[in-house]
């Protein structure tokens, strides 16, 4: 006598349904590919659902249209970008320390990921349009400028920091220079016979950019030594209290 599946078994065996997280991550990551290398007006969405072996209709389902597939593929890359800057554990570094180590950090995400710098430009040649649509976007870049004015502020009441520099002036700085290496290579590489991604150039620029941007922020003598001179008599007023006891 055969014996009788136990209940459940037909279920468990039957075939797997499709995770929407794990699918529309997935989608997200082809259309990444597509549209940094075709841009938003070049990029088909024919090609990533045939990259995804399923149909427009299923992108669709997910995204809504063309568009806002493209949108959420901008919150992905700058969303990896910031929730990696997360994880850098800046609040434990003297704030030189930190600055140079959010500078190192930018400069070797960016060359690692081309796709995300093709992305930003390609949203500049349409003026921020469709990214001016994402509130999301604006609460992630937040977070830098959060992460920046936090070491700022230890910097300046160290008397490290000068104090007119805030911190979105210093995210632009960080940016353009390691933008610029990535977005540019190829155009500045030809015209003056220097290859970016060379290891040398490529470490003599992490350095240069880490020195430049430090020697900015870096306060005055006179803006120093009037900062240790406000320091100095609480601290000799701790001393005398000290002593009487």
């Amino acid at each position: 006598m055969p014996t009788r599946p136990k209940r459940g078994a037909s279920a468990r065996s039957g075939p797997h349904k499709p995770d929407p997280a794990h699918t529309r991550q997935d989608i997200l990551r082809v259309a990444t590919q597509e549209f940094a290398e075709h841009g938003l007006s070049g990029a088909r969405v024919d090609s990533i659902a045939a990259q995804m072996r399923t149909t427009k209709r299923m992108l669709y389902y997910y995204f809504g249209s063309k568009e806002g597939l493209y949108l959420a593929v901008l919150e992905r890359v700058y969303g990896d970008i910031r929730s990696v800057e997360q994880e850098l554990d800046l609040e434990s570094l003297a704030p030189t320390d930190a600055i140079r180590r959010m500078i190192e950090f930018t400069f070797d995400y960016e060359e690692a990921h081309p796709e995300f710098i093709r992305l930003v430009s390609i949203e500049n040649i349409h003026q921020g349009q469709h990214l001016v649509q994402s509130g999301t976007l604006r609460k992630q870049s937040m977070i830098v400028i959060d992460t920046l004015t936090a070491i700022l502020e230890r910097g300046q009441q160290a008397g490290i920091f000068r104090s007119d520099v805030d911190a979105v002036d210093l995210h632009l700085m960080i940016s353009a220079f390691c933008f610029f290496r990535v977005s540019n290579r190829h155009t500045f590489g030809t015209l003056f016979g220097r290859d970016l991604t060379a290891p040398h150039v490529r470490d003599k620029h992490k350095q240069m950019i880490g020195d430049a941007i430090i020697r900015m922020l870096e306060a005055s003598k006179i803006s120093r030594r009037q900062t240790n001179r406000r320091a100095a008599p609480a601290s000799r007023s701790r001393t005398r209290v000290a002593r009487e006891h």
